[in-house]
């Protein structure tokens, strides 16, 4: 495949952190390296020797980073990555720092960090609960005044000719609204398009998302969705609430902001990835809670992206965080509709309640429940493929911000003109009954007394039109009414998703689903008109969300949850478990899920929770990088200062190594240390001379590195004088004296194991006499993750 890489990612802006370097540039392993053990030593510096890499001849067309002269993104090709994003450290450095300070704290001293985490977790709940108040209530009163000016319009040219001025007020609206969200979203913070879903999923996997939880992405990320949604796209705002959510506790979980430049002097205990990791994953799990009103579907949710780091105490935490969402959502909006302590109404979305006595299921029914299932599953593969090419073309051709505003004001000047043609040729007019309560119901050219049907789908927020679907009794809807619906939005919604506006697609999934998952029950129920109450269109429409939507997202467990928790009825628990299960393994056959499309076609390192079935004859030897750069124990400052401002290695992680006194014995493996940590040794000039030279020393602290957290300074901005360059530096009390290593013939599943359920960043490959001979990173491991057609590839490569 040509490069579609080279001029987008989630963010336009370059990784402010550095590039990775975890790897070797090249890291495809089309060929199986074959070890050299040449060792060589420049200064003082260890590389150990390098196996050989892939030929990718012509393929190669990566730009170039003017500033870092290094390739800024390898090409993609379903197995290359991009160099553009580093690892998080979820591994806790056990060096001397941590084990003094963790010694010198006493029990009363854990109790409090304890009781901070609850804290925490709290104002996460609090704070995510009013984004999506705030959110609300402005899409409620912009989609409001705009449904009732083109309302208006429309009744006042019905009669006497000039619909079209309407035609032209919807649209002009539609791009007013989308204008405002799109410039944000391209000119302002790229990272903020979308639903935030795929960069949340890549930070809990373990994967910086250059500003992916900056307060500047949380700004825009909701001024951007209220446009969207008011601007009458085809989106939702319930997914970007979970990005919202992962922002809010990224931020407050350290006690200060670096977007602000202040620092409230709190919570620095935990200004490092591991404890930022479990607050944001509670964050997203209070996104979901304040989205559909499921605090346990949002735990399920954070489970499944990050189940390798859970405790007990954290899936308490996160499920505390989530309820507090819920209920500050739901108190604030109860005093917003004049029902103050009304709490019955959780989430962003409400489905309704669905009363078991008049919907109920029989077991007669379970085999069309699989069948709508297996329908979703191969709608959402034809969804996600489409999504999949024209996400292709727009990496390719709509990459400039000009062109991308461009791109979304004309799909949303589309969708006004296709909704107002569907509802003005439509004849499907519904008697406007006393249990009607249609806020912006459109009578056109219906008798008096009657409203047209396809303006209850279409002219209307997507979260009211999911409403009516579900609950409307049978005869409300057309069938061809329907059926042109799920057509028109199926398409609609897809050519919206990737557009650089911020936007979710549960709610359109959930939308198409309904629509032709009622067509089936009106179907069915015409089959036998003798009692066609048990094929109850509402039943129908549920199973066909749940679905549609599990075709798309492919996910399971906690979107069985959300859709009980949602409808807030266990009685539908069976089936929407049987048809998500369904759905995923009828889409999977065919395509991945649309986030995980996502993630790929950024080619992030993002690692599946199993490695391949098949990879067994694959070994650590097989898939590490090397050459690998090690230091000694007491190293050269110059020599150190080389090494991190090398551009062509740019590594992150350094083992360190002794070597025996008057001994012709190679160099052991002693301990790890990480590029950062070497940046703050080197600012505050922690060398052995002037330790000596001076009286009084401070003494360097953990807390130095963690006000360096997470924006460590560049070594381009580290001044070293010719003197100092000649100075040495004592690594011992800073690195990592327990790395985890493992032999150079552990196989790849067990490398796979350790490294995903360790959360590691690096893990060092030695020989029988703990010689280092390469380094496994999470590149190496994500490249060796091969589709349905890789291991074939592979071995046919080898062969």
């Amino acid at each position: 495949m040509a490069n579609i890489t080279k001029k987008v990612s989630w963010s336009s802006r370059g990784d402010d952190s550095g590039l990775t370097g975890e790897g070797t540039p090249l890291l495809n392993g089309s060929e199986i390296p074959k070890p050299s053990r040449q060792l060589s030593r420049s200064g003082s510096v260890f590389r150990i020797g390098r196996f050989s890499t892939v030929d990718l001849e012509d393929d190669i067309t990566s730009e170039e980073d003017p500033i870092r002269g290094r390739p800024k993104e390898i090409p993609h090709n379903e197995k290359l990555l991009s160099l553009k994003y580093e690892s998080l450290d979820y591994d806790n450095i056990e060096n001397q720092l941590f084990l003094e300070e963790e010694r010198r704290m006493s029990p009363m001293g854990f109790r409090c960090l304890e009781i901070s985490r609850w804290v925490i977790c709290g104002l996460i709940g609090i704070l995510t609960g009013l984004i999506a108040c705030f959110i609300d209530i402005m899409v409620e009163k912009l989609a409001g005044y705009k449904y009732q000016v083109i309302k208006e319009n429309i009744e006042k040219f019905t009669e006497v000719g000039g619909l079209s001025i309407s035609l032209i007020l919807w649209a002009v609206l539609n791009c007013a609204f989308v204008l405002v969200g799109g410039i944000m979203v391209a000119f302002f913070e790229p990272i903020a398009a979308g639903s935030g879903i795929p960069q949340i999923k890549c930070y809990l996997n373990g994967v910086k998302i250059p500003r992916v939880v900056r307060l500047k992405t949380l700004v825009v990320k909701v001024i951007g969705v209220i446009c969207s949604v008011a601007g009458g796209l085809a989106v939702g705002k319930e997914g970007p609430m979970i990005h919202s959510g992962g922002v809010v506790a990224a931020g407050v979980s350290q006690g200060r902001s670096t977007s602000l430049k202040r620092d409230f002097k709190m919570f620095e205990y935990f200004r490092r990835d591991t404890e930022k990791r479990d607050f944001v994953s509670a964050g997203a799990a209070a996104g979901v809670s304040a989205a559909f009103g499921a605090p346990v579907g949002g735990v399920l949710f954070s489970l499944e992206e990050g189940a390798s780091f859970w405790n007990q105490m954290l899936t308490w935490r996160i499920f505390f965080a989530s309820m507090i969402s819920t209920f500050t959502l739901n108190f604030f909006l109860s005093i917003y509709h004049g029902k103050p302590g009304d709490l019955s109404n959780p989430g962003l979305i409400n489905f309704g309640r669905f009363e078991s006595d008049s919907v109920a299921y029989y077991y007669y029914e379970i085999p069309l429940f699989m069948c709508m299932g297996a329908l979703g599953g191969l709608l959402g593969a034809l969804f996600n493929s489409l999504n999949y090419w024209l996400t292709i073309f727009r990496i390719r051709y709509v990459h400039r911000p000009c062109l991308q505003v461009m791109e979304a004001l004309l799909v949303a000047a589309v969708t006004a003109a296709v909704s107002f043609t569907m509802i003005y040729f439509s004849n499907d007019c519904q008697p406007l009954g006393p249990e009607r309560n249609e806020e912006y119901s459109l009578q056109l050219f219906c008798a008096d007394g009657e409203y047209n049907s396809m303006a209850t789908a279409f002219f209307n927020t997507p979260e009211r039109s999911v409403r009516s679907l579900f609950h409307y009794q049978p005869g409300s809807y057309n069938p061809m009414t329907l059926g042109l619906f799920t057509l028109t939005y199926f398409f609609l919604a897809c050519w919206t998703y990737g557009l650089a506006v911020s936007a979710g697609v549960f709610i359109p999934s959930l939308l198409i689903g309904a629509a032709w998952g009622r067509l089936c029950g009106i179907l069915l129920a015409s089959f036998t008109p003798t009692s066609p109450i048990w094929a109850d269109p509402g039943k129908y429409a549920l199973i066909g969300a749940a679905a549609q939507l599990g075709g798309i997202v492919r996910m399971t467990l906690s979107l069985t949850v959300i859709m009980v928790e949602a409808t807030g009825n266990v009685t539908y628990g069976l089936p929407i478990m049987l048809v998500l299960m369904i759905a995923k393994i009828v889409g999977d056959y065919f395509q991945e899920g649309l986030y995980d499309i996502h993630i790929k076609l950024q080619s992030v390192p993002f690692l599946h929770w199993e490695a391949p079935a098949t990879s067994h004859w694959l070994t650590a030897r097989e898939v590490m990088s090397s050459p690998v750069t090690c230091f000694n124990r007491i190293e050269k400052v110059g020599t150190i200062v080389d090494v991190l401002s090398n551009t062509s290695t740019n590594h992150n992680g350094f083992p360190v190594v002794v070597q025996v006194l008057d001994s012709d014995e190679p160099a052991k493996l002693c301990g790890l240390i990480l590029r950062s940590q070497l940046i703050v040794l080197l600012k505050h000039k922690v060398f052995v001379e002037l330790a000596r030279s001076r009286l009084s020393q401070r003494k360097l602290q953990l807390k130095d590195f963690r006000d360096a957290y997470p924006r460590f300074p560049p070594i381009q901005s580290i001044h070293v004088s010719q003197d100092e360059r000649e100075c040495m530096m004592d690594l011992t009390e800073f690195m990592n004296p327990t790395p985890y290593t493992v032999p150079q013939d552990t196989s790849l599943p067990r490398v796979f194991k350790l490294f995903r359920a360790l959360g590691l960043r690096h893990l060092v490959v030695a020989d029988d006499v703990n010689r280092v001979i390469g380094l496994v990173t999470r590149k190496d491991l994500a490249r060796y993750h091969l589709g349905k057609h890789g291991l074939e590839e592979l071995q046919l490569a080898q062969t």
